[in-house]
């Protein structure tokens, strides 16, 4: 059990993800930042990658809140499908959903995919700065488990070729999952600049 970390920080994470904010949370329970999710219900952006979508969102944040703040664009991307759905997992997700990705790659072999995740901040004495996480992996012949969320059921990553990210507990999917690499990368950042 970790100890109590007392909190000296606090960020804003603008997010409508109730999932990604308590994956975020739990990942800092061993450090001295607490963050609060905002919902800032806006413009969708869209974009070519998902760095470009998340440093366009935390501009079009820091403008509603005027507080340094942090956002989180995710993406899966499968090779054989030329990287789709990437940038546009969100709609895919809402529209296909997992069966629809399933049916995509019936019968195929190479099933390999990679999650990505790019965290933006913005401070009014930065320019936006961008973390990237990756987690590389396989797409599962059906969907596994009952944890998670979005595409976390078909998603098996390299780590663990055993369980998707929907078999994992929070505390398994966060020691390997793509955004905790991005966050880890935010928070070592961070405390290093804002002592």
């Amino acid at each position: 059990m970790s100890k109590t970390i007392k909190k000296t920080h606090f960020l804003l994470f603008a997010t409508s993800n109730l999932h990604k904010i308590k994956e975020v949370q739990h990942f800092l329970r061993d450090y001295p930042i607490e963050i609060k999710g905002v919902d800032l219900k806006g413009k969708e952006i869209q974009g070519e990658t998902v760095k470009e979508i998340a440093e366009a969102s935390v501009l079009q944040a820091y403008k509603k809140m005027g507080k340094p703040i942090f956002t989180e664009d995710t993406g899966l991307f499968i090779k054989l499908l030329g990287g789709f759905p990437g940038p546009f997992s969100s709609y895919v997700y809402n529209t296909i959903g997992i069966a629809g990705v399933l049916k995509l790659l019936e019968s195929v072999k190479d099933r390999s995919a990679e999650f990505r995740s790019a965290i933006a901040f913005y401070a009014p004495d930065i320019n936006p700065i961008c973390f990237l996480g990756t987690s590389s992996g396989k797409i599962s012949i059906k969907e596994q488990g009952i944890h998670g969320f979005g595409f976390d059921p078909i998603f098996k990553p390299d780590d663990d070729k055993n369980k998707t990210f929907a078999e994992m507990e929070i505390e398994e999917k966060n020691q390997i999952s793509h955004r905790t690499r991005s966050v880890r990368k935010l928070v070592t950042w961070y405390l290093r600049h804002y002592k």
